[in-house]
């Protein structure tokens, strides 16, 4: 048997010859320099050890694998013997797989396994010796927290599963494994809890992971689009996180998450407008404290969003609303500038965005010096030479600032942003007030798998108000479990 080549090997059967075995397996990966196959004999019979170099704990595969069974090579079995010695009597790993098809066995080798062959047997055996470099576990770097746990996701998907096991220790949290995209074979974990999420979402997200067109994963990005129901519109029906508290907290509430190997960005789903300005330092603060913090991040989304277009409108078509000593400072301040005031924040936002970007892709040690060279050194310059005006790029600086107070909202607050302005800059407020229905109707007509977007506020649901506008007590609010299925209303089940 021969397999034809590396594309077409994933339903063909291991083979009993293990030089064919061997040949084949080595056919498929090419020969790659970091494939390690380790013939020896264990009595009369012929075995081979395979691994991936860096892949396997060196100490591990001694202890638990080859110490014990050279330890049986006095014995002499047969083939079949020895296989079922080795299965029956032999624990030798507690994760141990039997594959009998070269797909099974060449995605675990490529997941750090060790693959045991006998010479005279079709089924292999796959020890989990896992040993490659990993990341500690560490503070989330986007969700910052005063109070709340400072672990975070990491990229090894186990040990991501490990940090939800601890915090739900219930035999109804449910993790499914998908060995995802035909070329990189790359593990999503789908977590849920089995008696409240509804399985028919289940189901259809499964479809949906089982049938992804992707080579490969290399961010949680790349599942996202395919995940999302919600189309035509700057907002997300998924949210992403690297806290497992927050992750665990979605869980319970009947959502459905998604580990990725690879990124320390989980996925949950479906996701509300809502959350956006709910952390978890809302439930560790008082709840006066976490009403006030919470409203402060609402009245943040709007400046972000529509102060500098407010601005460009009212001293561009509605000059009146300014009181007498404000109007005079800032037509002082907008006599030397020589540009329309919706270009010029325009041009400020932009620049703003390029400093920013810098700041991101630059080493940490220089990212720090472009954002006081762009910040302070060229602004002042700018304003110095009149090219744009000190009260413009107060708001602006203002508006970029409450963005930070809701960064999960930072694409569609920046691309929103640019069009208020705009929008201002052409029919002043009338054209900002068409801008906001506009926003607020597409928003208010998304659903994400059944369940609007805008919930609980559209369709308004009573039950789920106690968390959006205010935060009640924990004596109150254990008295009700909050599901996913209260948001929206809709049976899901089947």
């Amino acid at each position: 048997m021969t397999v034809p080549n590396m594309y077409e090997f994933k339903n063909i059967p291991i083979s009993k010859s293990l030089d064919e075995n061997v040949r084949n397996i080595e056919r498929i990966l090419g020969k790659s320099s970091d494939l390690l196959t380790n013939p020896f004999f264990i009595g009369s019979v012929p075995c081979c050890l395979i691994c991936f170099e860096g892949m396997v704990s060196t100490g591990t595969i001694t202890n638990l694998i080859l110490r014990p069974l050279t330890n049986i090579s006095g014995e002499e079995f047969t083939p079949r013997g020895l296989f079922e010695h080795v299965r029956d009597k032999m624990l030798l790993t507690v994760d141990r797989g039997l594959p009998e098809e070269y797909g099974d066995l060449i995605r675990r080798l490529m997941s750090g396994f060790a693959v045991l062959l006998i010479d005279g047997v079709s089924t292999a055996f796959a020890f989990g010796v896992q040993g490659y470099e990993t990341k500690g576990i560490d503070e989330p770097s986007s969700e910052g927290n005063i109070r709340g746990s400072h672990e975070g996701f990491v990229e090894t998907v186990r040990t991501s599963m490990s940090l939800v096991r601890r915090r739900i220790k219930s035999p109804l949290l449910r993790f499914e494994l998908f060995p995802v995209t035909d070329t990189s074979h790359v593990d999503v974990i789908l977590a849920y809890m089995a008696d409240r999420v509804p399985m028919k979402l289940v189901k259809k997200i499964r479809q949906k992971l089982e049938g992804l067109p992707l080579e490969t994963i290399l961010g949680s990005g790349y599942v996202e689009p395919f995940l999302d129901d919600v189309k035509h519109t700057v907002f997300s029906g998924v949210s992403v996180t690297e806290r497992p508290d927050v992750f665990c907290a979605k869980i319970l509430e009947g959502r459905i998450g998604l580990l990725i190997e690879g990124t320390p960005f989980a996925i949950v789903l479906p996701s509300l407008f809502i959350e956006n300005f709910q952390t978890l330092d809302d439930y560790n603060f008082r709840p006066f404290y976490a009403f006030l913090i919470r409203w402060i991040r609402y009245l943040a989304f709007f400046l972000a969003v529509f102060l500098p277009a407010l601005y460009v409108a009212i001293a561009t078509f509605h000059p009146e609303l300014f009181n007498h000593t404000l109007l005079v400072t800032l037509a002082a301040a907008e006599q030397t500038a020589p540009l329309p005031l919706a270009v010029e924040a325009f041009i400020i936002l932009l620049f703003y965005e390029i400093i920013r970007e810098a700041g991101v892709r630059l080493p940490k040690s220089v990212g720090g010096a472009v954002s006081i060279v762009g910040g302070l050194i060229i602004g002042d310059a700018a304003v110095s030479a009149g090219l744009i005006s000190n009260p413009l790029l107060l708001v602006c600086a203002i508006a970029v600032t409450a963005s930070f107070v809701v960064p999960s909202l930072n694409q569609p607050v920046t691309m929103l942003r640019f069009i208020a302005v705009i929008a201002g800059g052409i029919g002043g407020l009338y054209g900002i007030s068409l801008l906001a229905a506009a926003v607020l109707v597409n928003i208010c007509s998304l659903e994400n798998y059944g369940a609007p977007v805008m919930s609980p506020l559209s369709p308004f649901t009573p039950k789920a108000m106690r968390d959006v506008l205010t935060r009640i007590g924990f004596k109150k609010m254990a008295k009700g479990r909050a599901s996913v299925e209260d948001l929206h209303g809709v049976d899901m089940q089947e």
